[in-house]
């Protein structure tokens, strides 16, 4: 993983390539912009994260809990901009609806991990599915979602 150095997010698109700087830009908007209201903007393992704080759910996140409960995080890595979502990871209905949704707005094919969706070409970012993927889990929703995932007994 690339990882820039920066303490806030308009230091990590400074630091960025030309050829990402507005794309990055234009994709931290469009989160912020359609983020349910409750989550706060910060960093987060060298990448710009929307995160649940403390204020609203002390425990943090149980990875480690000094920091805040991540949902949606996006960085800049060597070959594409990656779009972590945490939602698409638990919630299996959001994960089926953005994978049908996905063909609509772009040309070629899904590539995504677990949570991680690769957007390798800048110019065909979809940022209106984003927006409103964004907009799909009010932190009051989350907090419930994370809480279930929490208490169900590991599979091994």
């Amino acid at each position: 993983m690339m990882k820039y150095a920066a303490d806030s997010p308009e230091e990590y698109i400074h630091a960025l390539p030309e050829d990402r700087k507005a794309a990055m830009d234009k994709l931290r908007k469009t989160i912020k912009d359609h983020l349910p209201d409750g989550y706060e903007e910060t960093m987060y393992c060298g990448m710009i994260t929307y995160a649940v704080p403390h204020s609203l759910y002390p425990p943090g996140y149980h990875v480690t809990p000094e920091d805040p409960l991540p949902l949606v995080s996006i960085a800049s890595q060597k070959n594409f901009i990656a779009l972590y979502h945490m939602g698409l990871y638990m919630y299996p209905e959001l994960l089926s609806w953005f994978q049908s949704e996905y063909p609509k707005h772009v040309r070629t094919k899904l590539d995504m991990g677990k949570s991680c969706i690769r957007l390798k070409k800048v110019e065909s970012i979809p940022y209106e599915l984003i927006a409103e993927l964004s907009g799909k889990i009010t932190v009051q929703e989350y907090i419930s979602l994370y809480e279930n995932q929490k208490a169900k007994p590991d599979k091994k």
